[in-house]
């Protein structure tokens, strides 16, 4: 033993030496990661900072938050996404490759050039061509939405894909499940998408039974320390349905007992989702299939392409144009991030936001400030009881700016508001998954729905026109005068605005 005691007094007599070296040496690597790796210069000075004055600490922080760098899994998620560019259209697609080109249904020839130029711009970030013939049923809140994809289910006659953020182990999560593995038992090809970190808590064991009945499910990205797969970021918040290529399902609706107003933390559950029917079903679909090439490696397109079985939409004779544009960290353009702040800037009349997270970056905040400095009618409607503090605090900084532009901000008061939705003029709106944040705009794998219809517009202004009704408007005079402790937790909860 006292040949231990011996070394152990060595060893003590260099650790501090050994201890501040490797400090020096880790700060000096993150440091240069961080810079190579961030370009925004806000966010790299924040990072800068933690990894300077957190010892160890801060440089874990980056490795989990902060590093969005494309490794291997993404840089091949790549190569599966260049699979699907093309995703074989019906016969009777209605749609060109030069979306300036198309022939709005329903756009006035005055608003025409609004229209022409988003989607031209979306189409050069990748977005797919706008179809025209959709029909689209909009959904307010969770129990007729998942009624209705629970009923494209149980009609389902070759296969049903799902992709889902969050998934809950509740009695609606084991719902789906019991029904998604009975379908499968009757010979349907059921493939389920999940989050690695989102549905964290779905178990293997829960997924059995669907395994079982010839279903298949797989986790996208999970957490994985052996293979290097630590990030929180890079998430897929994505919400998808597609039954037969013929139905799509898209919005802010996750599975869960919660989003059908059942939990009573959040008590009732205001979001909005889309069914659609026609060919813009084709583009969400292809979403899906690469996002299930990447995570299962099974190229659905090869399977389907000879006969259709998986691109199968044709025009449903509605009078909806459509464009469903995906963006991700795997992406150096963020197409959404750059529609949404061409469309803010492009505004005339109008730009009403809904959105439960509210933490954009610096371009955005200056566009909405912009718009209604020119005397735009901008508004945002948000959260007034939150499920997540962190970013509520944040957002609730950025009001300030907001209401001093002259920006009209609420404050949904009736339950949890989850809807991510736009408006602009009388033509344009987004329906999705992206809210608007930082994570959401960078961080995410997100889908949305872009609309360029005087219908689709009137349908979400009547319901923006109700939330607004069971909101609290904020006063700008008041606002200011709130606790000196409320402003300084807002401070310091907006640091954190890059990761949120």
């Amino acid at each position: 033993m006292a040949w231990l005691l011996d070394l152990w007094d060595e060893l003590s007599a260099w650790l501090p030496a050994l201890l501040t070296l490797t400090h020096i040496l880790l700060v000096a690597g993150t440091l240069i990661w961080a810079l190579m790796i961030k370009t925004n210069t806000i966010s790299a000075v924040a990072w800068c900072l933690v990894i300077i004055f957190l010892p160890f600490i801060g440089p874990l922080m980056f490795f989990v938050f902060g590093y969005q760098h494309v490794h291997r899994p993404l840089k091949r998620k790549r190569r599966h996404k260049a699979r699907y560019q093309m995703p074989p259209h019906p016969a009777d697609y209605a749609a060109t490759h030069h979306p300036e080109l198309v022939e709005l249904p329903d756009a006035k020839p005055v608003d025409l050039t609004l229209s022409a130029s988003l989607a031209t711009l979306a189409a050069r970030f990748g977005a797919s061509s706008v179809t025209v013939g959709n029909q689209i049923d909009f959904y307010d809140d969770g129990a007729p939405a998942i009624g209705a994809m629970l009923e494209a289910v149980r009609n389902a006659r070759h296969h049903v894909h799902l992709e889902f953020f969050i998934w809950q182990p509740d009695e609606l999560g084991r719902h789906v499940l019991e029904v998604l593995a009975e379908r499968a038992r009757q010979g349907i090809e059921v493939r389920l998408l999940y989050d690695g970190v989102g549905s964290r808590r779905l178990s293997p064991r829960l997924l059995r039974p669907l395994r079982e009945a010839g279903g298949k499910s797989c986790p996208f990205l999970p957490l994985n320390p052996w293979r290097r797969r630590v990030q929180i970021n890079m998430r897929n918040h994505r919400k998808i349905l597609v039954v037969d290529g013929q139905v799509g399902f898209i919005g802010g609706l996750n599975i869960g007992d919660e989003y059908l107003g059942k939990d009573p933390c959040f008590g009732y559950w205001r979001d909005t989702h889309l069914r659609i029917r026609g060919p813009a079903v084709c583009d969400l679909q292809r979403v899906f299939c690469e996002d299930w090439d990447f995570a299962a490696d099974e190229h659905l397109s090869d399977q389907g392409e000879a006969d259709g079985r998986y691109f199968r939409a044709k025009s449903a004779g509605g009078p909806y144009a459509a464009q469903i544009i995906d963006s991700g960290p795997d992406k150096d353009l963020k197409a959404i991030r750059e529609v949404t702040f061409a469309a803010i800037a492009k505004a005339r009349r109008r730009v009403w936001i809904a959105s439960p997270y509210f933490v954009p970056d610096t371009g955005l905040l200056d566009a909405l400030r912009l718009a209604a400095y020119s005397g735009i009618d901008v508004r945002l409607l948000g959260l007034f009881c939150p499920d997540h503090w962190v970013p509520y605090y944040a957002a609730r900084y950025w009001w300030t700016d907001m209401l001093s532009a002259g920006v009209q901000v609420y404050q949904y008061a009736k339950g949890m508001m989850h809807a991510k939705v736009m408006v602009v003029d009388d033509e344009f709106a987004s329906v999705g998954t992206a809210n608007l944040d930082n994570r959401s705009m960078y961080l995410s794998f997100e889908v949305n729905c872009l609309l360029y219809s005087n219908d689709a517009v009137k349908r979400l202004e009547e319901s923006f026109l109700r939330d607004f009704q069971e909101s609290v408007l904020l006063d700008r005079d008041a606002y200011a005068t709130r606790p000196f402790a409320g402003r300084l937790l807002e401070n310091a909860c907006r640091l954190a605005s890059p990761i949120l």
